[in-house]
């Protein structure tokens, strides 16, 4: 439980602030290896997840740990599972209902998903490597509420998932705020740029690009 309480908490108002930056400006900001796999996607458009990481790991073709850690999880963690990227139905329409209930918000998993249209129906963001009708033994439980490398980017329980219709980035609990505040300055920015192209300027007068322009 040590490692638990050794995070720093994540800003009150990350949630709202993450998802009126979206994961592609954190990533940018953040400066990291935090950027997940991007075979890893959400399942049905517009799914949205920024919430605390509660990390596990599946043996292949086998959910136990999945079904343990809907147990431990505190309420308002992503669930990030790590199946060996073994592409399976280690997810479905029950899993869906038992996390609503555990008040787990969202599921990123290395593996596979299937109930693709109920989960949509219910709302519930699930990003997976892949959809498989094929299920799952209950035989092992190899990692549950442990730090572990997940697709690309390093996770321990309390770091920041963010994921979207770009992509899944995962920061350290210790540089969320300082990620948050470097994405909203980027936006600012772009904002800004934004601005001024729609009166006339070009893309290579902003960015110091004019002598390509030459070149041309």
């Amino acid at each position: 439980m040590s490692q638990h309480s050794a995070q720093p908490a994540l800003p009150a108002d990350f949630a709202e602030r993450c998802q009126a930056l979206g994961s592609s400006t954190l990533y940018e900001a953040s400066g990291l290896p935090c950027a997940v796999d991007p075979q890893i996607s959400s399942i049905w458009s517009g799914a949205f997840i920024a919430a605390p990481a509660y990390p596990l790991v599946c043996s292949p073709g086998d959910n136990l740990s999945i079904h343990i850690a809907l147990e431990r999880a505190p309420r308002g963690s992503v669930l990030v599972v790590d199946a060996s990227s073994f592409i399976a139905g280690y997810w479905g329409e029950v899993l869906t209902v038992a996390a609503e209930a555990a008040g787990v918000v969202g599921l990123v998993i290395n593996g596979g998903v299937r109930d693709i249209a109920a989960i949509t129906k219910r709302g519930f963001p699930v990003f997976a490597r892949g959809v498989s009708v094929r299920g799952t033994v209950k035989a092992s439980a190899p990692s549950i509420g442990s730090p572990i490398l997940f697709a690309g980017a390093p996770v321990a329980p309390g770091d920041l998932v963010v994921a979207d219709d770009d992509g899944v980035v995962i920061i350290p609990a210790g540089e969320a705020e300082r990620t948050i505040v470097a994405g909203e300055a980027r936006a600012a920015k772009e904002a800004e740029m934004m601005k001024q192209l729609a009166n006339g300027a070009t893309t290579l007068e902003l960015m110091g690009l004019g002598v390509w322009r030459e070149k041309a």
